[in-house]
Parts: structure tokens; C-alpha cells; sequence
């Protein structure tokens, strides 16, 4: 199971950064989206994978499931929504002033 964790991470990292070194801002979004995902794998595998173990400390039972990596990737989830929904925002005003939605500035597009 850790192997094909691990792999799914990979995966989302490389191509979450090769969308990010695209030119246009639709691509960069989603690469950002792709690594956050990949982060967020990353820090929920780091709780530990336990199956079958409760989040909480019960009487009787020793191996037990640690929520703060849980906490943490519920916080992430949220705080990536919202920076995606900002940098959505800034593409869309970008491309209705410019006409355009690539990222780089050519020599010929400088004001």
C-alpha cells in the first residue's frame, strides 16, 4: 500500500510541476491544484496508514490512528479552495484586460 501511496504522489508532484511550467494560466492552476493534492497525500501518510485503528485513544487498545495529520490536510483542503478560487479569479480579470491568459510576457507585450 505505502508503494502505490508513494507513487501517486510522485506522479501528482511531476506533472503538477510540468503544468506549472506551462505558459498559459489555466495549466498553472491545475498544476497547483495537482500539488497541493500531493501534499496533502503526503502529510496524511505521515500520520501513519492504520487499518481498522481508531483516531482517539480508547481503554484496552494499543495501536491507535494520530488525528493531527487528518486536522492538518482538512485545513489544507480548505485553504487550497480558496487559493484556487483567488488565483481563478486574478486569471479571469488578467485575460479580460489583456485579451490573453499566457503567463510569461513576451518583448513585444511589454506596456
Amino acid at each position: 500500500m505505502e508503494l502505490y501511496l508513494a507513487t501517486a504522489i510522485g506522479l501528482l508532484t511531476a506533472v503538477g510541476t510540468y503544468l506549472l511550467l506551462r505558459g498559459r494560466s489555466f495549466p498553472v492552476i491545475l498544476g497547483l491544484t495537482l500539488i497541493s493534492y500531493a501534499v496533502n497525500l503526503f502529510i496524511f501518510a505521515s500520520g501513519g496508514l492504520r487499518l481498522s485503528a481508531p483516531p482517539i485513544l480508547q481503554s484496552g487498545v494499543t495501536t491507535y490512528t494520530d488525528p493531527v495529520p487528518q486536522a492538518l490536510v482538512l485545513t489544507a483542503i480548505v485553504i487550497s479552495f480558496a487559493m484556487t478560487a483567488v488565483i481563478t479569479i486574478l486569471a479571469l480579470g488578467a485575460w479580460l484586460g489583456a485579451g490573453h491568459d499566457r503567463v510569461d510576457m513576451s518583448e513585444g507585450d511589454e506596456p
